[in-house]
């Protein structure tokens, strides 16, 4: 098992940094395109979560995430050390898109449902010293 780790800071911007070296780890270990695309799309939601609500947004949060490369998984870990996280009561009103108007969309709960949706494992832990969503893929 060999891990690599990456800490940015909490801002949306650098996000498309953990894309880029999801790609190259992805590509490394063998993963096929369509999986690749759908780590990226399950990590994003993860670390967009992790900017809007696990940081006041200072210059002095950041978000860790390591990749562990197993015999048969690849295993994405989101962490940041803000305020807990409900994500049981998330979980239950996370759905897909549901609506005939954009106005008609409510906000929240999409992403927990992409993460869910694309990768085979997903594992919230919160607590007051932050929060963890580790995601699993399967060769």
């Amino acid at each position: 098992m060999s891990a690599v780790q990456l800490r940015i800071p909490a801002n949306a911007d650098h996000i498309d940094l953990v894309r880029i070296c999801l790609y190259g780890i992805a590509v490394k270990v063998g993963f096929t395109y369509e999986n690749i695309e759908d780590m990226k799309v399950a990590v994003s939601e993860a670390c967009n979560n992790a900017v809007l609500h696990g940081s006041d947004q200072s210059h002095l949060d950041v978000i860790d995430i390591t990749f562990e490369q197993t015999n048969v998984s690849l295993v994405i870990s989101i962490r940041n050390s803000g305020p807990s996280f409900a994500y049981k009561e998330a979980r239950k009103q996370a759905a897909p898109l549901q609506g005939d108007t954009p106005e008609s969309l409510r906000i929240g709960g999409l992403g927990i449902y992409l993460m869910e949706a694309l990768m085979d494992e997903v594992v919230v832990q919160s607590s007051d010293s932050g929060t963890e969503v580790r995601l699993t893929k399967l060769l």
